[in-house]
């Protein structure tokens, strides 16, 4: 591990370790590059924490998002640092685990996690605004039928969960919302649309209002 922490200056051991969690422990799996992270994101993981009735929720802090540029991309140490000063409900555990195996697409960290973590009830957590662009994603089929997935209401994006083409494709594996706390124990595909308060916040104005 010493050498991948040369990889990454600042980023500690235990940020580059998998979280734990033993078998029958429901984990919610909301990553991204959190660049920067702000109190949207914290909403949208204790609503996660919340409705899904999850024991963990693990803020994964991807080194890069493919479908984004790199060039304003705020150093990883950084971000993991910003991450834990919002993230600080006890059951949230901050890691950048996917630096360690150079993992870049969601498919292949879903695939690992899997692979580690027997008995474990995993359930993938998004905003609806990434809903919209999911059929973008490296081998997005992949992703649905490897974990239950949730998609939490973000502003502007309320019907992308109607009209996207992943909602289009897996609808009837859509589960009602009221089901919500038995999610992370169902077999994929099975995803539901959590509704809930919603913060105007992003990441890309974050960083507008910066430079500006």
């Amino acid at each position: 591990m010493s050498d991948i922490s040369k990889s990454w200056p600042g980023v500690g051991h235990s940020h580059l370790k998998m979280p734990h969690a033993g078998r029958g422990v429901a984990v919610g799996l909301f990553g991204g590059s959190f660049n920067p992270p702000h109190a949207g994101h914290a909403l949208v993981a204790e609503i996660a924490l919340r409705r899904l009735a999850l024991d963990q929720l693990w803020w994964m802090v991807t080194p890069g998002n493919p479908l984004k540029s790199t060039r304003e991309l705020a150093p990883l140490s950084e971000r993991l640092q910003q991450s834990e000063q919002i993230a600080k409900n006890p059951k949230i555990k901050v890691s950048a685990f996917e630096a360690a195996h150079h993992v870049r697409f969601t498919a292949d960290t879903l695939a690992l996690v899997k692979a580690r973590n027997p008995g474990v009830d995993f359930v993938w957590i998004m905003g609806a605004d990434s809903l919209r662009d999911f059929h973008r994603w490296q081998r997005w089929r992949q992703i649905v039928m490897t974990f239950p997935i949730a998609v939490i209401d973000r502003p502007g994006a309320t019907l992308s969960f109607l009209s996207s083409v992943v909602a289009k494709t897996f609808d009837y594996a859509r589960v009602d919302e009221g089901d919500a706390p038995r999610l992370a124990r169902m077999k994929a595909p099975a995803w539901t649309f959590i509704h809930g308060p919603r913060s105007s916040l992003s990441s890309s104005a974050i960083r507008k209002a910066a430079k500006d």
